[in-house]
């Protein structure tokens, strides 16, 4: 049997058919528009999303050997989706986890003094970053869409929820502790959602999906909306956790970076819920059936493949993005220019929506390699950053790091990466393992797999990147131009 995974993205839906062995079979991929309606701004049409995934899906099932025997979905976390529950049209764009427009709602609440009661709760910090302060601008700024929220007729998720309600003909509307721990209303104690913080960010609990485990019977798919296929749906997560799950760090202490349109470091941290004073979240990895919770540390970075993107689309000095690595490797290092990618702010450990990207140490001499070259070096800054924490404030050993996610192609950025945190940095054969922690996950739920033991033998190394010699003065003027950038706006 193999399964069907599905990577909903920011930028675009990822489709892979995975056999019994951890193998990639087929693939299909589909893009899809970005929005951004005024500056900070960034939306999705749920509809779109939806199309995509039709057509990646259609792609990876056409190449494919054998017909899947059930499907796994990993998304874009915290992005705010609402839709009718009967007809499932969505009444307006989906607030994407990039957007910013509700930095005056955190504000507000913070200065209303609950941040210590909302991070105590749930792990997280008032950011726009999250959910809950998206639904809570929703329901102060787009009155229509709300009215059908509060009457019952419009239901809330993530695009995970999205996803599966359009699978399933509407018939499930669900979410699962991965996505539900990233939306500021569930409690990490009480495991579910919390009818606190759903008063205080003016959210109705019974407009939010029902919460279930990671893996085993979450729905089925309807033939007649998706694709003709009658499949268990046995597998889901959020992005960043399905990584943490393909790079199979099943055991406290094991780490992985996900380098695409931001980066995301994670550590397990097993059944221990370990919370962090220094900028790093508190979340939920994966739940099994049985009830069992295990917890991860998270630092989420905003931009990073993202700052490569606009390099490409938005100054045109790359025509890829696998490009960057040749050009960057035509300069011996960035001629002194630091580049802070803080494009929707800074997220850990900084965590400043006000801060601004920001390019530093321009000479007359400077060229666009030695920009190309500090983006890289920004992107190895930034994983250091969170890093650092991790094993300083944390306490936590981070004795070699699993990379994966599409810039860790980048031989060039992987050796930085190696050389700024000074422990060895571990790339696997298949580096789309966001999707493929989806397929692990729906297989187990649907008895491909027996066991973490049995998933772990399908993990492959690809390349070792040791470190070499850590240049601290660059790190350094990196520290001092995020200081230049911080509070901008």
């Amino acid at each position: 049997m193999s399964v069907l995974a599905i990577d909903a993205g920011t930028t675009g839906v990822t489709a892979l058919v995975v056999s019994g062995d951890g193998r990639i079979e087929s693939r299909g991929y589909r893009e899809f528009a970005q929005h951004f309606p005024r500056p900070g701004w960034v939306e999705h049409v749920p509809e779109e999303i939806w199309q995509a995934t039709l057509a990646a899906c259609r792609e990876a099932l056409d190449a494919a050997s054998s017909a899947p025997g059930c499907v796994g979905i990993t998304n874009q976390r915290e992005t705010a989706v609402l839709w009718d529950r009967a007809s499932l049209a969505a009444p307006r764009p989906a607030i994407v986890w990039q957007d910013r427009r509700t930095s005056g709602v955190c504000s507000r609440l913070r200065e209303e003094g609950h941040e210590p009661r909302v991070a105590e709760l749930t792990g997280l910090r008032l950011d726009p970053y999250f959910t809950g302060t998206k639904l809570t601008w929703l329901a102060e700024h787009d009155p229509r869409a709300w009215a059908g929220v509060t009457s019952g007729s419009t239901v809330l998720g993530t695009v995970d929820s999205y996803l599966i309600a359009r699978m399933t003909g509407g018939a499930r509307h669900v979410t699962d502790p991965s996505n539900a721990s990233r939306t500021l209303l569930y409690s990490l104690e009480e495991r579910g959602w919390s009818e606190e913080l759903c008063a205080l960010f003016g959210v109705p609990m019974t407009a939010l999906p029902e919460i279930v485990p990671n893996f085993g019977e979450i729905g089925r798919t309807d033939p007649a909306a998706f694709l003709g296929l009658d499949l268990p749906v046995s597998g889901v997560a959020g992005d960043q956790q399905a990584a943490l799950f393909g790079q199979t760090c099943f055991e406290p202490g094991d780490v992985k970076c996900t380098y695409g349109t931001g980066s995301f470091v994670l550590i397990n941290t097993g059944s221990e819920i370990v919370r962090s004073e220094a900028g790093l979240l508190t979340t939920v990895a994966w739940q099994t059936p049985s009830g069992e919770i295990t917890y991860a540390l998270e630092g989420a970075i905003f931009v990073t493949g993202a700052a490569v993107q606009w390099l490409r689309d938005g100054l045109g000095l790359i025509n890829t993005a696998a490009e960057s690595e040749a050009v960057a490797r035509t300069v011996p290092d960035s001629g002194g220019v630091v580049f802070v990618p803080a494009l929707t702010g800074l997220g850990a450990p900084h965590w400043d929506a006000d801060a601004r990207g920001a390019i530093l140490g321009i000479t007359r001499g400077t060229g666009r390699a030695h920009l190309v070259r500090a983006t890289l070096e920004a992107i190895a800054f930034e994983v250091r950053d969170v890093v650092e924490v991790m094993t300083g404030a944390a306490g936590l050993p981070v004795p070699v790091l699993k990379a994966d996610g599409g810039a860790s192609a980048n031989d060039l950025l992987m050796s930085m990466q190696a050389d700024q945190l000074g422990v060895p940095v571990e790339r696997p054969v298949v580096q789309e393992t966001t999707a493929l922690g989806a397929a692990f996950l729906a297989g187990l739920g649907a008895g491909l797999w027996s066991s973490a033991d049995e998933l772990r033998k399908t993990w492959r190394l690809d390349r070792r990147f040791e470190p070499g010699g850590r240049d601290d003065d660059s790190y350094a003027r990196w520290r001092k131009a995020v200081t230049r950038a911080s509070a901008w706006a």
